[in-house]
């Protein structure tokens, strides 16, 4: 079964070029012109592996669009777009993205970066080996299930995007260790450390926190040590 892609961009040569490069690899790709499209694809037209969403859009910006789909889908979402600053990939992190992707690209980096949210997504919708069968406990009222990837809080489930329960996952995988930002970011989003990646852990974690915490203010889960990095006991 192909792999299915959604493109969302409302310059069609963008469109044209990402539709034959991704044809190209075998992937199913659908496109979508403006914001209003994206969700109605999104929403009522099929199940994708993931979501290539320009944020420079006219009427609805990809930051909205990617906000409006984090309210029923965890599905990846690829930023693609001109802007560079920092405080616009904090902004494109904070409402969902999964990654970030400036133009004009290579479409080298594209298909790795395609590649690699798809395989994550894939890897983890695998069965899991029976020791990882059940729930952990990360307090009294959150547990985590790694085999179906979902968290509940309060009886109630907590939707976590999939950097987000990466992010996590890793965290539990090295529970009681101090885990530093560049192992952190070097083992979950698979690419070299640089020093402004700490701001893009920094938002992803806020967010874990935010769903996760009872008050974000004193975290009891997700635990700062400063100057090193972060723990969960």
């Amino acid at each position: 079964m192909h792999n299915k892609i959604l493109i969302v961009d409302d310059d069609p040569n963008i469109r044209e070029v990402l539709h034959v490069l991704l044809r190209s690899e075998g992937y199913e790709v659908t496109e979508a012109e403006n914001g209003e499209m994206a969700l109605d694809c999104v929403f009522h037209k099929g199940t994708y592996d993931i979501v290539i969403l320009d944020i420079m859009m006219p009427d609805m910006d990809g930051i909205e669009v990617c906000h409006r789909i984090r309210e029923k889908s965890n599905v990846p979402v690829l930023f693609l777009t001109a802007k560079s600053q920092d405080r616009d990939k904090v902004e494109a992190y904070t409402m969902g993205g999964d990654d970030f992707l400036v133009k004009p690209f290579s479409q080298t980096e594209l298909l790795m970066k395609v590649k690699s949210l798809i395989r994550r997504r894939s890897e983890y919708d695998q069965p899991k080996s029976a020791e990882n069968n059940g729930q952990e406990a990360l307090a009294e009222n959150v547990f985590v299930d790694v085999r179906t990837r979902s968290v509940r809080k309060n009886d109630s489930r907590i939707n976590l995007t999939d950097k987000e329960f990466d992010i996590l996952r890793y965290f539990m995988e090295h529970k009681g260790e101090v885990v530093k930002n560049k192992d952190l970011y070097e083992n979950v989003w698979g690419e070299p450390y640089m020093s402004s990646a700490g701001n893009t852990i920094m938002v992803h974690i806020l967010n874990l926190r935010k769903k996760l915490e009872d008050d974000v203010r004193k975290p009891k889960i997700i635990k700062t040590v400063w100057g090193k990095g972060y723990r969960i006991e």
